[in-house]
């Protein structure tokens, strides 16, 4: 969940000129994991509790991460760990680093960078094209078009992390380096622009507590954070394995998402 329609946070230009925005958040998520030296990501469980794994190089992209060359989401969903929730310290944002930082050293912050990619018809600002002032969003979480406008009301849409921070940090994450943490904060494949109230109705709640209001997205939905729980070594609760299972079981030639890095445009 994100709740912050807040102005960009403009990140450092090398003297040689910004990258192209989107083309370093690959290179900057795998640096980021690659110095923290943590080993491969691989958790096995069908409904039983088994040993959690950490996060590592293969949670990016590579071809031996968890998941890779997996068939469907349902068949992934069994080779999650299942364990009961861990919030011990207890979850805050700030453990994921700044709110919408620029990972990718483009001059633009993640929450525009996702702007630019999942509205239409967007225009930005005359000085900097980095802010979205104004564009259409296909909510994927209700179907419904809506219009959104900087200067009007910013928080019509905001970008949810389809695995929220506090669900990531009761499932695993709390045990990885702030890196990791910032790197997973940032990630493209699990942000999406959304409808802000829906948003807000979601707030940090796993697959057992909420779903998207329309039927037709619930199982991209679940498979995206199956995949993405895969790539990254986290483990699911008993009643979020159980109302993801049945999600999928509606869908089971549903591929999972969000198994590979992608750049957010």
């Amino acid at each position: 969940m994100e709740t912050q329609p807040t102005a960009a946070v403009q990140g450092s230009r090398s003297a040689s000129g910004p990258l192209p925005r989107g083309a370093g958040v690959l290179v900057a998520v795998l640096l980021a994991f690659l110095a923290s030296g943590c080993g491969e990501v691989l958790d096995v469980a069908s409904g039983t509790p088994t040993t959690s794994a950490t996060p590592g190089t293969a949670g990016f992209g590579d071809e031996n991460a968890p998941g890779a060359g997996a068939g469907s989401a349902l068949e992934l969903l069994g080779t999650l760990s299942v364990r009961a929730a861990d919030n011990s310290p207890a979850y805050r944002r700030d453990k994921f680093g700044t709110a919408w930082s620029d990972v990718d050293q483009n001059g633009c912050d993640t929450r525009n960078d996702i702007l630019h990619r999942d509205l239409r018809s967007i225009t930005t600002r005359r000085s900097d094209d980095c802010i979205v002032l104004t564009g259409e969003l296909r909510d994927p979480y209700t179907t419904r078009t809506i219009r959104f406008n900087r200067e009007r009301n910013a928080s019509a849409v905001q970008i949810d992390h389809v695995v929220a921070l506090a669900d990531a940090w009761r499932t695993g994450a709390l045990e990885w380096s702030d890196q990791e943490r910032l790197a997973f904060a940032n990630d493209p494949e699990n942000l999406l622009a959304v409808d802000g109230p829906t948003n807000q109705a979601k707030s940090d709640q796993d697959a057992s507590e909420w779903l998207p209001p329309s039927p037709g997205a619930r199982c991209a939905y679940v498979a995206r954070q199956v995949g993405l729980k895969a790539r990254y070594g986290l483990w699911v609760e008993q009643p979020e394995a159980t109302a993801m299972r049945g999600v999928l079981q509606s869908c089971p030639d549903q591929p999972p998402l969000g198994l590979t890095t992608t750049t957010a445009r």
